[in-house]
Formats: structure tokens, sequence, C-alpha cells
């Protein structure tokens, strides 16, 4: 998961990788690069998780977004190798991921996550 600090300086605020594709990417396409870039691993997708979508506004502007979730395996690369934009790159127990994630869709996209990966 991905951690960084929020407004307020105090709390980490622990999500799952998302990003925005660029140009004419495939959902998959985005998701390995996202997953590439923010956690400093290589990865190949094994299966569809499903998606999540949500509304939020920037700059006075309300955005729709649509995250496109995988289940994924490390194939490389290290975590100590992540994106500048987050304070701390980890694995964990699904257990305390769930209570980490702070948006109910991720903890929704974790539970929907274990059966395809053949532990619920």
């Amino acid at each position: 998961m991905l951690g960084r600090r929020r407004h307020d300086g105090r709390h980490i605020i622990w999500s799952l990788p998302k990003g925005t594709p660029e140009s004419d990417e495939t959902p998959e396409q985005t998701a390995l690069r996202e997953v590439s870039e923010e956690t400093g691993l290589e990865v190949r997708i094994l299966d569809t998780i499903g998606d999540i979508h949500y509304r939020f506004v920037r700059h006075g502007r309300r955005i729709d977004k649509t995250v496109h979730y995988y289940l994924m395996e490390a194939t490389g690369g290290d975590l100590a190798d992540h994106d500048d934009e987050f304070e701390d790159v980890r694995w964990f127990e699904v257990t305390e991921a769930d209570a980490l994630m702070r948006f109910p869709t991720e903890r929704d996209i974790l539970a929907r996550a274990l059966p395809v990966a053949g532990l619920a």
C-alpha cells in the first residue's frame, strides 16, 4: 500500500496504487505503469478485480473518475524505488491493510480480491 501524509501532517493515509491513463493506454497498461511508478515494483496482471467510480473537485472543476483494479504479482523491482509522491510504500497482512485503508471503496476492492486470489 501507499502512504501519504495528510494535510495536517500528523496522519498517514494508506491507499492502493491508482492513476490516470496517458494518451491511448489501455486500463491494463495504465495499471502496470502506475503500480511500477508508485511502488517501484515490476508486476504482472493475474486477473481483474473490478472498478470503483467516484467524483471529486479539483481547482473548481468536478472530475468523475473510474479506477480499474487488478490482482497482480510482483516479478521484480524494489519498494525502496517508489515514487517520491508517497512517504512510505509497504506490504501489509490483509487484516491490517483493511484496518488502515481510509476509503471504503478500496476496502471493498480488497474484499473482492481475496476470492480471486484464492484467499477466501
